[in-house]
């Protein structure tokens, strides 16, 4: 007998062949049958008609950073709503496992580094999750039985080198003892199924005390160390972040990926390739590891989003403009004080210049200050400001748009909310895109799901790109499109059974509707743990999403049911050997 049977859907399989009209059945959490319209005979609890309607693999985010969220949201809300039923997690270097038994104040520390380099919150990091673990089993044992959706997570290089040097982690050099120590650590980790290394050298990370994050002080021969480690386990992988990925690879940048690849005879993925024509050069360059990983016998795979994720600003809490070069002094100041450097004609003049200067990096963008939109504002002084375009406020000001916006934000003591408009939404950087996609170590991904809560909403990429996909742009055709989202991310990974409807894989499934499917605008709301703010994004068009033959989806609404899988290394993933 079947559980349930979709009848009569348009069913994209995720291997990017055409769609064909199917009745699906799902038994004990799996696809028992894919049949011609009318033909299943077998008894069902269940049934529904799905005429007219897509039937896809549930959607697989390649990178978020649930790790502490699904604690207080065991539906990996907004994703569960957008159709993804598998996230891999754990990524850029921090977990919040394993901690030092005999250490408690490793998990403050810990807290405090995922809200700062993260954008969680502190309160609900401290009251949304038990902390209750020390190795790194232990955390995900803590997960097992009460997640809606599949999770997986590498195990992060800071974490590891907490556990093993302590404070000496951020600054300091492992001794050989502790070296010999840190790689057993990360063996065990493996075995009891971490999905690999993540491990992050990007000069925008700093822990919550400012420091460079312990990672960033490794060196090559802990690296590689590292990543020849992961070639001893099942179905392991390495993720990796350096400063170059924010704009383009230094030649011993691509050295270092290429070393750790090729160690590791696995796959490495980084985050987040960024497409603009204005800058041509980029793409080319951000691919040469993957070109070099390829003859020293490893593998490299960049993460690109299909979609422009909007994130605020705020001259008033830590975002992307206090990365800018020179500006985190100035935006590290007291309000008062902050506020008065801000008014300075010379000290603007600086920061302009650095924005505006090549060592910014990708952040360049931000510096098109007339571009920005006005969000939420907190005075009288600003009444009617919100949703109105810097420029044209700075225009009947007769103001120059960067002292505007800053005149703005001081009558709001720095609360007030900026949304830069992207630079790159023009036909050239969209051709662009859809030629890179095509690009066979170049992967659709990089949301952040779970992480900048209240700066920015990346989870929804899979909704808004197949409604842009159907209705808008239409760069990629649906089964193309859909197999980007499923079965593309889970061979990198090596998922066992899932990323495809096929009979006996995992019935991770979700029915659109072709017409309607889409994403909602971001809003705030408030439904942390301790009242924090997050933004959120209400799913159109999604009718149903299952997790292992469960619904756990019904019309953006979760049902309750948490039928989902702790993913591990080995029992649930297939090693992809570069070899």
């Amino acid at each position: 007998m079947l559980d349930h049977l979709i009848k009569g859907a348009t069913v994209v399989d995720g291997t990017g062949a055409p769609s064909y009209t199917a009745d699906v059945g799902i038994r004990d959490g799996r696809i028992a049958v894919v049949a011609a319209p009318g033909t299943v005979t077998e008894e069902t609890g269940t049934s529904e008609d799905a005429t007219g309607l897509v039937l896809a693999p549930g959607f697989v985010d390649p990178h978020t950073h649930y790790d502490a969220q699904l604690f207080w949201d065991p539906y990996a809300t907004p994703s569960l709503n957008h159709g993804v039923t598998t996230v891999a997690g754990g990524n850029c270097g921090f977990t919040l496992a394993p901690l030092h038994p005999g250490r408690p104040a490793d998990a403050d520390y810990t807290r405090r580094m995922m809200s700062k380099v993260e954008g969680m919150s502190l309160v609900a990091l401290e009251e949304g999750a038990p902390w209750s673990w020390s190795s790194f089993g232990e955390y995900l044992d803590a997960l097992e039985g009460r997640i809606a959706v599949n999770a997986g997570f590498m195990v992060g290089h800071c974490a590891l080198r907490r556990y093993v040097m302590g404070e000496d982690a951020v600054g300091g050099q492992p001794t050989p003892a502790q070296m010999d120590e840190m790689l057993a650590l990360f063996h065990e980790a493996m075995e009891a199924g971490a999905w690999g290394l993540s491990t992050t050298q990007s000069a925008t990370h700093s822990d919550g005390d400012g420091k460079p994050v312990a990672s960033r002080h490794a060196g090559p021969a802990e690296l590689l160390a590292l990543s020849r480690a992961v070639a001893a386990h099942e179905g392991t992988q390495i993720e990796a972040i350096v400063a170059g990925c924010l704009d383009q690879f230094s030649d011993a940048e691509i050295e270092l990926l290429v070393a750790m690849s090729a160690a590791a005879g696995r796959p490495l993925n980084w985050n987040v390739l960024t497409i603009d024509a204005a800058v041509p050069e980029r793409v080319p360059r951000q691919l040469i590891p993957s070109e070099r990983a390829r003859e020293a016998g490893g593998r490299i795979v960049a993460l690109t989003m299909p979609i422009l994720t909007p994130m605020n600003m705020s001259l008033g809490t830590f975002c992307a403009l206090n990365l800018i070069p020179g500006w985190g002094e100035i935006l590290g100041l007291p309000v008062p004080e902050r506020i008065a450097k801000l008014r300075d004609p010379g000290v603007r003049a600086g920061m302009l210049r650095r924005a505006e200067s090549k060592e910014a990096g990708v952040f360049r963008r931000l510096a098109h200050f007339g571009r920005y939109v006005i969000g939420d504002t907190y005075s009288t002084a600003n009444e009617g400001l919100t949703g109105r375009v810097v420029q044209d406020i700075a225009a009947e000001r007769g103001q120059e748009p960067f002292a505007c916006l800053i005149e703005i934000c001081a009558n709001d003591q720095l609360r007030t909310v900026l949304w830069p408009m992207p630079t790159d939404n023009d036909p050239a950087s969209w051709a662009l895109r859809a030629e890179t996609w095509q690009h066979e170590d170049v992967l659709l991904g990089g949301s952040d799901a779970g992480a900048h809560l209240d700066r920015m909403c990346g989870a929804p990429y899979t909704t808004r790109f197949l409604g842009d996909c159907l209705r808008g742009r239409k760069l990629v055709g649906l089964e193309q499109a859909v197999k980007m989202l499923t079965d593309d991310p889970a061979q990198l990974f090596g998922l066992r059974d899932r990323g495809r409807i096929e009979e006996g894989w995992h019935a991770d499934l979700v029915l659109f509707d072709p017409e309607r499917i889409d994403a909602d605008k971001a809003t705030l709301v408030h439904d942390l743990p301790g009242d924090s703010p997050r933004l959120d994004s209400r799913a159109i068009g999604i009718n149903a999403v299952w997790v292992n033959g469960v619904e756990t989806i019904r019309e953006d609404v979760v049902t309750g049911a948490v039928p989902g899988t702790v993913l591990r290394s080995g029992r649930d993933t297939r090693t992809v050997s570069t070899k």
